[in-house]
């Protein structure tokens, strides 16, 4: 008798807990991101949540997608969580080598070998910048097997640093130096909002740099500019991904777009998946913010990164 009473209440829950996640499923905006996504030469996940309703719309949200330069942000924690066991300092000194260029455009690859650089100006370039040379310095400092493990013990399942770390060669050859689920990200830069990732002080530090980026050109672009929003962008040639968390007037709300298998490989602004982007991110502020008139100012495209 008893037993048939626990199955009941088993039962019961399990409808109870379904029904709860079926009213948190904004039904009209999965509509509309369907419609979006139509006709996209490529696969792209996306996962939104408005953060003061607890609402969500979600596309391939457990799917894995490439990382490409969003893998930063859990290199970024990966060094506060060392900050915090004293393992390294945030204003402490390092000195750059010639042996950790990474070929391109980045601020760091133009020092001369042996110039000093404080910890902090490293992670303010890797988030703000994009700093490839920087990112795979500080991944250096703190490991890639150690980033996963904070990741695996923090309930992140598909977030993992591939690139340069031991046992992740297959996944590396596969996704690149990251690969992530869109819902993890986004659930990520929420947890650093909430003041969760290793401590309240590092958290807000973390969210400050996320809040000062260079790469405005895609899904900032169509959020106003005197509205804060936290972000971190993404590009390799087959995909591109963003994940914002934006503080909007009628409450905050996270995004994660990522696509794959992109037919589209071009470095233009016209690029499929760019596009894409910038047009999920009008919607979604059209979406939580209708009141707004704001639009875009004429010409800045003569402006663009």
């Amino acid at each position: 008798m008893i037993r048939k009473s626990l199955s009941l209440l088993s039962i019961i829950f399990l409808l109870v807990f379904s029904a709860f996640a079926q009213t948190k499923n904004d039904k009209k905006l999965t509509l509309k991101l369907q419609k979006l996504v139509e006709g996209f030469n490529g696969d792209v996940g996306i996962y939104v949540q408005n953060l003061k309703t607890g609402k969500f719309a979600e596309i391939n949200a457990d799917t894995i997608f490439p990382t490409a330069s969003m893998i930063k942000v859990p290199i970024m924690i990966g060094v506060f969580d060392k900050i915090e066991k004293k393992e390294l300092s945030y204003h402490q000194n390092l000195i750059y080598r010639d042996s950790l260029l990474y070929a391109g455009e980045d601020i760091l690859g133009s020092f001369k070998d042996g110039e000093k650089v404080q910890l902090s100006k490293v992670q303010m370039l890797s988030i703000t910048t994009s700093d490839n040379t920087g990112s795979l310095w500080l991944q250096k400092l703190v490991g890639g097997a150690n980033i996963n493990k904070w990741l695996s013990d923090n309930g992140f399942e598909n977030i993992r640093i591939n690139s340069r770390t031991p046992g992740r060669e297959a996944f590396q050859k596969r996704y690149g130096w990251g690969q992530t689920s869109p819902k993890e990200m986004a659930l990520l830069i929420k947890k650093i909002r909430d003041g969760l990732a290793i401590s309240p002080a590092a958290s807000e530090r973390m969210y400050r740099n996320l809040i000062r980026i260079y790469w405005d050109g895609e899904a900032l672009s169509q959020i106003p500019p005197y509205v804060q929003a936290a972000s971190k962008q993404g590009a390799v040639n087959r995909s591109r991904s963003e994940v914002v968390l934006v503080n909007a007037s009628h409450g905050d709300y996270v995004f994660c777009i990522a696509t794959k298998n992109q037919k589209d490989e071009s470095w233009t602004t016209d690029n499929e998946g760019y596009q894409l982007i910038r047009k999920l991110s009008k919607l979604l502020w059209n979406y939580y913010e209708p009141q707004s008139d704001w639009e875009p100012a004429k010409g800045l495209e003569i402006y663009d990164n």
